[in-house]
């Protein structure tokens, strides 16, 4: 029950980020709102990007039946440091948890 209304709860936010996005993109496109609010603006309206654990990262590799070493190429890594991720002793942020969340959505292809 949490889940699903957690989840509806999100789905109302993104079409009011969307209802706010497309507003401020007719006050841009009027005249209104100056490109660099405009810019302000679009970069407030990104997700914000998921924290992975261990295993959700072990997960995304093994979906894409990668090696750690093949993996880690992709993402521009050391295959240590995906070892050391996969066992919870360090844990990716910044630049790497976008490129995870990118690889989780679209696939490896995305960074190929």
């Amino acid at each position: 029950m949490n889940f699903m209304k957690s989840k509806r709860t999100m789905m109302k936010h993104d079409k009011l980020i969307d209802v706010l996005h497309s507003t401020a993109a007719g006050l841009h496109k009027a005249g209104v709102m100056d490109l660099t609010t405009m810019r302000e603006f679009d970069a407030l309206c990104l997700p914000p990007v998921q924290e992975y654990n261990a295993n959700q990262i072990k997960g995304i590799r093994l979906r894409f039946k990668a090696s750690q070493a093949v993996f880690a190429a992709y993402l521009n890594t050391s295959p240590s440091t995906i070892q050391q991720w996969e066992r919870g002793i360090k844990h990716p942020n910044g630049m790497a948890l976008k490129l995870l969340s990118l690889v989780d959505s679209k696939g490896l292809q995305a960074l190929a």
